[in-house]
């Protein structure tokens, strides 16, 4: 399976959606970094369920246990691996979902790839719920970052084709009460990024960058600075002129989002990423039971978010933070 990232540093996320534990191993993090679990604590805090009504029911305290690599808050060098205990799991809830696929979700390949073999409770490893270790990783890496002077902020900047908050909510509960779900858009932005990381073709920054964020249950699109909007501009237009500065060129605009054939220019990395409608509604839908291959009516049961875009803004904060330090070892290791 594909559970693993990076290439100067490498992330492994183990667990499944209801079972005893959530994880990640992180191998390649140098020998005497300071992490502040107090910090990182409050990072995972964003990201986890049963806030503010909108949310999953699902309470979960997110608190991760470090189970190597971490000796009085310090790195040591061994393999950084922490798990994070499912403490509100309810199997139960799937028990009429075993064999009845949820549409939009990956329930039916799950089928078709692992048969009966694989996990249905609340789609098993497919699960949002697989992004809490990945913040893990990515909490650890921003704080990392900072130490470098690179920061990585991301917003809600639109659900619902709305791009005001008030307006985004209302959305999101006029959804939730039809039984349906919005989807949106997370706009991230990187700055202090130096120039140079990436490669050009098949590794370059972009390519790095989107490969972990497709690794976020949802996502369906990525673009990067103008992004499909260049596509309807002149070169005039989307060209990023140069100018002398006091320490180099600079940049007049930023149109390419930071990255030019897949390497980063110094300028701040900025990319969208667009985020499906929750699969899981309570609208009834047509599906088929796997056993008779019969039709049937599902209405999804259980705990769910009529939108996931709010808890997702930390995740792509943790998903940008682990393909950039990644990429500025690459740098430091002299590859």
């Amino acid at each position: 399976m594909g559970c693993s990232y990076g290439e100067n540093i490498r992330i492994t996320v183990f667990g499944q959606s209801h079972s005893t534990a959530v994880g990640v191993t992180i191998d390649g993090i140098p020998a005497g970094e300071r992490i502040d679990c107090d910090r990182l604590c409050a990072f995972l805090f964003r990201r986890s369920p049963g806030k503010g009504g909108l949310s999953s029911e699902r309470k979960e305290s997110d608190t991760p246990e470090f189970i190597s690599g971490l000796v009085n808050g310090m790195t040591c060098g061994a393999p950084l691996t922490a798990i994070i205990q499912n403490e509100d799991a309810r199997p139960g809830d799937y028990e009429e979902l075993k064999n009845i696929p949820r549409p939009g979700h990956a329930d039916l390949t799950a089928w078709i790839k692992y048969g009966e073999a694989r996990d249905w409770r609340g789609g098993g490893y497919f699960s949002g719920r697989m992004t809490a270790p990945l913040c893990v990783a990515g909490g650890v890496c921003l704080q990392l970052l900072e130490r470098k002077g690179i920061r990585i902020e991301a917003r809600a900047s639109k659900i619902a084709g709305a791009a005001d908050p008030d307006d985004m909510e209302r959305a999101i509960r006029a959804a939730k009460e039809e039984g349906d779900s919005v989807g949106g858009i997370v706009e991230c932005v990187a700055s202090g990024v130096p120039a140079g990381l990436g490669d050009p073709m098949f590794n370059g920054l972009e390519n790095r960058i989107s490969q972990i964020v497709f690794a976020i249950p949802a996502v369906k699109g990525i673009e990067f600075g103008e992004g499909f909007t260049a596509a309807g501009l002149r070169g005039s237009e989307n060209n990023d002129e140069y100018l002398p500065g006091y320490n180099g060129i600079i940049f007049a605009s930023n149109h390419c989002g930071g990255i030019l054939g897949g390497i980063s220019t110094g300028e701040p990395i900025v990319f969208r990423t667009a985020f499906k409608p929750t699969p899981s509604i309570g609208k009834k839908q047509r599906s088929v039971d796997l056993t008779t291959m019969e039709p049937v009516m599902l209405s999804v049961p259980g705990r769910h978010d009529a939108c996931i875009v709010p808890r997702a803004v930390p995740v792509v904060e943790a998903a940008a933070a682990i393909a950039i330090y990644d990429s500025l070892l690459a740098i430091k290791l002299g590859k």
